[in-house]
């Protein structure tokens, strides 16, 4: 491969535009990677997965090579289960991808304006959106399924204590989404 080469499989990325920044998928860094390397390999290893249920962590690392057996470049990632709403199911697969997008962007595949994945950046983002307090809305939804409960003499109180909530006010965004499932859960038996 040449520089030319590599040049012409960056070009055919497709760009995500967010927050006007544009990003590429790691799909779309696979294909310029078979482009020019189409005997090439790309190598997973998941180097740990710790922790307790539900808020487990993992580790992976990734190794791109080229035809030859050359190593090109190298990647790792960490993603933590449950931290959104991917990870909630997908955190192992979620971490192994976005290991294979960065070894290929230090292999040289990449749209040259960043390392970082459009996955990762919109997790990020997303991560950051779950952190910030809910609203009045958020707060009269949450309201209406306690009262729901009472009526229904549905015991709901192992929920609140569960999240140690004091004040429906002072949840986050991502708090008041597991909330809602948990709700949801409970009147549906």
């Amino acid at each position: 491969m040449n520089y030319i080469d590599l040049l012409e499989a960056n070009s055919l990325i497709q760009k995500i535009d967010f927050k006007g920044k544009m990003y590429g998928e790691v799909s779309e860094r696979i294909k310029a990677f078979r482009y020019v390397y189409p005997e090439g390999t790309i190598e997973t290893e998941l180097l740990s997965n710790d922790g307790e249920i539900g808020k487990r962590t993992c580790i992976f690392k990734a190794k791109v090579y080229n035809g030859n057996g050359y190593l090109l470049g190298t990647g790792t990632a960490y993603e933590q289960e449950g931290n959104s709403y991917i990870n909630k199911t997908s955190y192992i697969e979620n971490c192994e991808t976005s290991a294979v997008g960065r070894a290929l962007s230090m292999a040289g595949f990449s749209i040259n304006t960043s390392i970082v994945s459009y996955e990762e950046i919109s997790n990020a983002d997303l991560q950051q959106e779950l952190l910030e307090p809910i609203n009045e809305t958020h707060v009269k939804t949450l309201q209406g399924l306690i009262k729901q409960c009472k009526e229904r003499k549905i015991a709901y109180e192992s929920i609140l204590q569960e999240y140690k909530i004091d004040d429906l006010k002072n949840l986050n965004v991502g708090q008041y989404g597991e909330l809602l499932l948990r709700f949801k859960k409970i009147m549906e038996k």
